[in-house]
């Protein structure tokens, strides 16, 4: 089966000013050879660190950031070559949701207005046929009729984010990318919008990226998950041999930092040596290996190894040769 999204060797480069008045710019790899593919009706959780690299992921897939090599495919066609004109009729196939629900909704628009403008824009749609579908889309993320009219100030932090999944909905896309959709939002309100997400993917099996960097989050939501450190995936797997069989040193590190809710299981929390490298300096050989707990010799000298470990289980590692 052809995934929804996939991506191939994608590379995202920025310039950044350095040394005096910025006379020497440099390139800072934000996302270096990132491969990863979406199938139909499920979701990859992407997690990492801050800086890891994963929004970029996310906005140059969506065309938002333009990459500076790889592929992007969309049912099996690179969507990255196309002209802005030729990319129009894909660009309501795919939508995304923000983190800060606040920032991401025009507080001069109403929200019949936020929600409708994509269709009108991309599709033409007008008059009661764009009201009849924003009453749907609101309905399905559990807004009523009479909050049509409203501005997004008049509304809490979460449902501006319904207003926003709204929005992504509209034009009936294939996939959404979720860019820390709760990261902004109350323990309990984040309950509430992870399982609207999830509740609408069942009913109209929308396919997601869903980017975080709370495993406990990922862990409700994701079918698979990939895991970002400093710009590129060093594992991905099933969740179910994710949690249960991690492999990467990384991988396992994060695991073991999220705190368990039982005090009679009380656990030490694992914390890693120094700090994550900044990526104007990527370290040679394995990213990683600078915070390592089982580095070996040619960890600092050899890239490591692409590594099938099982079944759609893949792991950038020394330690499986």
């Amino acid at each position: 089966m052809i995934p929804v999204i996939e991506t191939r060797n994608l590379v995202k480069q920025f310039r950044v000013a350095d040394g005096f008045l910025g006379r020497r710019p440099k390139r800072l790899m934000a996302v270096d050879r990132v491969s990863l593919h979406v199938r139909r009706g499920e979701t990859l959780g992407l997690v990492g660190e801050s800086g890891s690299g994963k929004s970029t992921v996310g906005n140059c897939i969506l065309r938002l950031l333009r990459a500076n090599s790889g592929s992007v495919l969309f049912k099996g066609q690179d969507i990255l070559p196309l002209s802005e004109s030729d990319f129009r009729k894909f660009r309501g196939k795919l939508q995304v949701v923000f983190q800060d629900p606040q920032s991401s909704l025009d507080p001069r628009m109403t929200v019949q207005k936020i929600v409708g403008y994509p269709l009108r824009l991309q599709q033409g749609v007008n008059g009661e046929a764009l009201e009849e579908r924003v009453m749907d889309v609101l309905r399905d993320v559990g807004l009523r009729r009479e909050h049509r009219g409203r501005y997004p100030h008049e509304f809490s932090g979460g449902q501006r984010q319904r207003i926003g999944i709204a929005r992504a909905l509209i034009t009936g896309p294939e996939f959404i990318v979720f860019d820390e959709p709760t990261s902004a939002l109350d323990v309990s309100v984040q309950a509430q919008i992870l399982n609207l997400i999830d509740g609408l993917q069942k009913k109209q099996g929308y396919t997601y990226l869903f980017i975080s960097h709370d495993l406990a989050v990922v862990r409700h939501i994701s079918t698979r998950i990939a895991v970002m450190y400093l710009g590129s995936i060093v594992e991905a797997a099933p969740k179910e041999r994710f949690f249960k069989n991690p492999c990467h040193p990384y991988t396992r590190a994060l695991i073991a930092s999220v705190p368990r809710p039982d005090p009679m299981n009380r656990q030490n929390l694992a914390v890693l040596s120094g700090d994550v490298p900044s990526p104007l300096h990527v370290p040679p050989g394995c990213r990683f290996h600078p915070r390592c707990p089982e580095v070996m010799d040619i960890c600092r000298k050899e890239p490591p190894p692409h590594v099938e470990v099982g079944p759609d289980h893949w792991v950038d590692c020394h330690l499986y040769p």
